[in-house]
């Protein structure tokens, strides 16, 4: 007696679902090595040749090493990326500013701005002189 049990395929719709489920996990063990490797280049905490380790431990032997990683580092890999992500916003607004101050507005109308603030009381003579000098020159 053949007692074969063919669990997925005699239903091809539940046949669909497994395929589907293992190519989404396998997509997200990808997305998830892409990120290790990512983390390990973007950590300044690691000498390099913890880094090379790491990295020929991580494609060597893929699974292992992906799973491992994340349970010896994966607790500081948020806060590496919320630290690389603010860096980057920070650099961003320096360039905006930078960029805005620099050609904003004509020597003319911050002569306005700048009477304004005299007349309105918030500067003095000597005070208007200086930062007048330094828009003319």
């Amino acid at each position: 007696m053949n007692n074969t049990v063919y669990l997925a395929y005699d239903y091809p719709v539940l046949g669909a679902f497994w395929t589907a489920m293992w190519v989404f996990l396998w997509v997200l063990w990808i997305f998830l090595l892409f990120r290790i490797i990512a983390d390990l280049f973007r950590d300044d905490s690691l000498s390099g040749w913890a880094k090379t380790g790491w990295l020929v431990f991580v494609v060597l032997l893929p699974f292992l090493g992906v799973f491992v990683y994340v349970c010896v580092r994966g607790a500081g890999m948020g806060r590496r990326e919320a630290q690389h992500a603010k860096s980057q916003q920070h650099e961003v607004d320096e360039y905006i500013r930078k960029t805005a101050g620099s050609g904003g507005g004509s020597s003319a109308d911050e002569l306005a701005k700048l009477a304004e603030m005299k007349s309105a009381g918030h500067l003095s003579e000597e005070e208007f002189q200086q930062a007048k000098q330094k828009i003319l020159s």
